[in-house]
């Protein structure tokens, strides 16, 4: 199969694209043949990272993809051949990302794609979007609440807009851009708050006159402050990410008194009973048309250093690479 792949971490120009024998799966496996297949920054950030692999040993990055399954193994009910799927963790303690034209995972990680949906949504899904679920369910309903999305023009912001709005919530984002607002309000957010301004914490109270109950937070460090100006008592924050800060200050009386509680969160230490759930609610938000495409920049599969290169230079939209 041709794949993508590298032998050493470092930079984009560690990957080379060429053909390797395809995958075969295990006892509980399927096999996709990818369509599609989606980056995240962590692909990027997996690569880069020193290491080194013995002698015959090989990574393809990228954990996010759809594909149709064509094969099964052992203990998996071969009616699955045939069906559409998104998938989701294909690098994860595996070598079989989804940059190549095969990939083998967990039966429960391939994920029936309804008939509606396209491959790219499908490879959009996977890390944002059960990411934008767990910040979103992990501490009760959201119905009839106010949450506040910071950076809803990524690609956990948008989702997390989308899948909140459609759990009955009021959304309000942040944005630091005219097209970053815009795309904020074409996901569904209520209001897009400007958070670059000196007038935001206005904005923000403007935004959310009885308060936020819950925060999706891409850098506390950086509006920890504007998260805090408009809380409700037990609000809870909710940290996905990781600016590379080793300290942070935080106003410990204001959020004692506020009852506030700061969660952090990695969806690659997320129980599997909760990847579950998320899954299924994400279909469920599908057939019901919650969920649209996102802006998308296409690669060719020999494109994958370039595509990758993309992310990391913080490309607006979703990156996705077209699969031969």
């Amino acid at each position: 199969m041709l794949a993508a792949y590298y032998t050493e971490g470092g930079p984009s120009s560690v990957i080379e694209v060429s053909e390797i024998d395809a995958p075969i799966p295990s006892k509980g496996e399927v096999r996709i043949r990818i369509a599609v297949s989606g980056i995240n920054p962590t692909d990027w950030k997996a690569r880069s990272r020193p290491q080194s692999f013995a002698p015959g040993e090989f990574q393809i990055p990228n954990q996010d993809g759809a594909g149709v399954i064509d094969a099964v193994g052992p203990e998996v009910d071969e009616r699955r051949i045939g069906e559409r799927v998104w998938i989701f963790f294909a690098a994860w303690d595996s070598r079989w990302g989804t940059a190549a034209q095969w990939t083998v995972v967990p039966e429960w990680q391939a994920v029936a794609l309804p008939s509606q949906s396209s491959d790219a949504l499908g490879a959009a899904l996977g890390i944002p979007a059960m990411t934008a679920h767990r910040c979103l369910t992990s501490d009760g309903p959201i119905d009839g609440r106010t949450v506040l999305v910071s950076a809803g023009a990524g690609a956990v912001g948008r989702a997390a807009i989308q899948l909140a709005s459609w759990m009955g919530a009021r959304v309000v984002s942040t944005a630091s851009t005219d097209e970053k607002a815009q795309i904020a309000l074409d996901a569904g957010a209520d209001a897009v708050v400007r958070y670059q301004e000196s007038d935001a914490t206005d904005q923000l109270r403007e935004a959310a006159p009885e308060g936020v109950d819950r925060v999706l937070e891409i850098s506390l460090a950086d509006n920890v402050l504007l998260d805090l100006s408009s809380l409700n008592e037990h609000a809870v924050i909710v940290v996905y990410a990781d600016d590379a800060r080793t300290t942070l200050e935080l106003p410990v009386r204001r959020m004692l008194f506020g009852n506030v509680t700061v969660r952090f969160m990695v969806i690659y230490h997320t129980p599997r009973a909760a990847l579950l759930a998320a899954a299924t609610d994400l279909t469920a938000a599908i057939n019901a048309g919650a969920l649209s495409e996102p802006h998308f920049a296409r690669f060719p599969l020999e494109q994958t250093a370039e595509a990758q290169d993309a992310v990391e230079a913080g490309t607006v939209g979703k990156v996705l690479i077209d699969v031969p």
